[in-house]
């Protein structure tokens, strides 16, 4: 996207027009997505559930629960007109941030970070929330003023950086990085200067080097040689490898993954791409890259097609942002990146993740109705 001029672009008056329909090939991909992780769920699931006696499909029904909401929050929210977003971007960034102070009084601690707030018999992760958040408020700053240096925009961006600090706490480096990377693109997108991305990036490599804790350095030492740890923190990271090799170019077939048999511990979640890749192969891999990458140009083009500058800017946050995930995931499962804990969008467990993603694919399915057609003169 190259510069825009926000006032005659937020002036613009249409009439005599008519919305096009949802943009069907992202609903598609979408649901292919979703239907690929509940098969994936199930058959990397199965044995953890038997292992802990319960029901094989316990992760696949309490996933179908949480598609179910996220499905009427995501039709929901793709029947109003995504310009209300602009409206409460800054009290819903506030209720997020209330959420992240409650996990940091309250939460659960689950392997050594605290991200979750438990209620009864259901977890939510408030930083998943926080995703969303970023995006509409820096959508609505950017869709004012490019210039990140004024005043009047810093009612936008201290929300931002208290988010940033509360999840950093968690620690959740993880989602920081896809955070900053998803407001980085975005302010190019709107025509920021690339001599200030530059030198964020710069900055950040170095504060990022400095704010690294203990346990960050060592996830990266032994990433770099998990045959130093072979029993302990390399455990995961040689048993993901190991499912790539055995998988090869076709797969050992669905449900035939070995890995999944008390080798890998995080099968269902994190390292479900592994999982898959075992049982169908760089075939099976191929596919869901794929998938994202069609979703990927999708986004775009809607993003390309919406007529204002808050709609083009939501639209390629929530779809880049969904993406960088999914790189992560990849990465991390195939040992391309440490250990993150980053979930793959759509496809591992987790009702949070996949309820949030749903009302992020709802606006998009929103801006994707938007674009406009002129009714012929009578």
């Amino acid at each position: 996207m190259s510069n825009l001029n926000y006032n005659e672009q937020n002036q613009i008056q249409q009439p005599n027009v008519i919305l096009s329909p949802y943009d069907s090939t992202l609903t598609f991909i979408v649901l292919f997505l979703i239907i690929i992780g509940f098969l994936a769920i199930f058959s990397a699931g199965a044995p953890k559930c038997i292992i802990q006696g319960t029901h094989s499909a316990f992760f696949v029904l309490r996933q179908f629960i949480w598609f179910i909401l996220g499905c009427i929050a995501m039709f929901t929210i793709s029947k109003f007109n995504y310009k209300a977003l602009d409206k409460i971007a800054l009290p819903f960034a506030w209720i997020i941030i209330g959420l992240l102070l409650a996990v940091h009084f309250f939460g659960t601690t689950v392997n050594g970070a605290t991200r979750w707030l438990t209620l009864g018999p259901i977890q939510f992760q408030p930083s998943e929330a926080a995703k969303l958040s970023v995006i509409i408020l820096l959508s609505s700053a950017f869709s004012r003023d490019i210039n990140i240096l004024n005043s009047k925009m810093f009612k936008y961006y201290i929300p931002i950086v208290i988010m940033l600090g509360l999840i950093f706490k968690q620690p959740n480096l993880s989602m920081v990085m896809i955070l900053c990377a998803s407001s980085l693109f975005m302010y190019f997108a709107a025509g920021g200067s690339l001599k200030i991305i530059f030198s964020t990036i710069i900055m950040g490599a170095f504060g990022l080097t400095f704010a690294i804790r203990s346990f960050q350095k060592q996830r990266i030492m032994i990433w770099l040689n998990p045959e130093s740890d072979p029993y302990g923190s390399g455990y995961n990271i040689i048993q993901s490898m190991l499912a790539f090799v055995a998988g090869g170019f076709f797969g050992e077939g669905y449900g035939n993954s070995v890995q999944k048999l008390g080798w890998l511990p995080e099968g269902h979640t994190d390292f479900i791409f592994a999982v898959f890749a075992e049982e169908f192969g760089f075939i099976g891999c191929l596919l869901i890259i794929g998938l994202f990458i069609a979703f990927l140009q999708r986004g775009l083009i809607i993003s390309n097609h919406c007529e204002d500058v808050f709609g083009k800017l939501l639209a390629g946050g929530i779809t880049v942002s969904i993406c960088i995930q999914a790189f992560i995931n990849i990465c991390v499962a195939s040992s391309m990146l440490p250990a993150t804990g980053v979930p793959l969008p759509f496809i591992s467990y987790g009702g949070t993740s996949l309820f949030i993603t749903m009302c992020m694919i709802g606006v998009l399915l929103n801006i994707s109705k938007k674009r406009i057609r002129r009714l012929p003169n009578v």
